[in-house]
């Protein structure tokens, strides 16, 4: 096990800086487009922290595709933000979505400052979904089954991709894919991690289960 550690931080490392060399220019762009449709708001994503290892909290960098404050803002709306917990965290429409942005994370450009983090060594390349502590809690309290499934998801970090990733995104459910999260985080294997990166260009490239 100590010897698939040691693997998986020298992979992060060596792709975190290849992922940062090769998509500099695709963030950068993405940006400017950001500071062109949105000036009032950071090019970043202004959100709670991720509950990452061992249930320790980092600041996630993820490029802003909705309105300023989209958080606050929507737990403002009660039906809307009743409908977006029991949908697993999302809506379909968004209507907090800037122009542009359901295209930035339909191809997942607004993930691509997290290879920052991967470097960091808080996340990373593979791994279970990051997910807000908030969230853990009010799923944990709907589904109290999946208690295990969550302690077991956080004894490794999360990654930029995962058995979620490729797996359906956003058309898995929260109860399927902390599942899924808990048998990845206790797998321990460098060919799943290696099979997981080799199926995520096609996701990402066809857009497959983004909203």
């Amino acid at each position: 096990m100590a010897m698939y550690f040691r693997i998986k931080r020298l992979t992060d490392i060596v792709c975190a800086i290849i992922g940062i060399v090769v998509f500099s220019p695709v963030i950068l762009i993405a940006s400017l487009f950001i500071k062109s449709v949105s000036p009032e708001g950071s090019i970043f994503v202004d959100s709670k922290p991720r509950v990452g290892k061992d249930g320790k909290e980092f600041k996630m960098y993820k490029l802003r595709t909705m309105r300023p404050n989209a958080q606050k803002w929507l737990e403002t709306q009660p039906e809307l933000y009743k409908r977006y917990q029991e949908n697993g965290y999302k809506l379909d429409p968004d209507p907090r979505l800037l122009k542009g942005g359901k295209f930035i994370r339909k191809y997942s450009i607004d993930e691509m400052p997290q290879f920052f983090n991967v470097l960091k060594g808080e996340m990373s390349v593979v791994g279970p979904r990051a997910y807000f502590k908030y969230e853990l809690e009010e799923q944990e309290g709907r589904y109290p089954h999946t208690k295990d499934y969550i302690k077991q998801a956080l004894t490794t970090k999360p990654g930029l991709t995962g058995p979620w990733q490729i797996g359906g995104r956003s058309n898995v459910n929260f109860e399927e894919r902390i599942k899924m999260d808990s048998e990845y985080a206790s797998r321990h294997s460098v060919l799943y991690d290696l099979i997981i990166l080799l199926k995520t260009p096609y996701v990402v490239i066809t857009g497959s289960g983004a909203v």
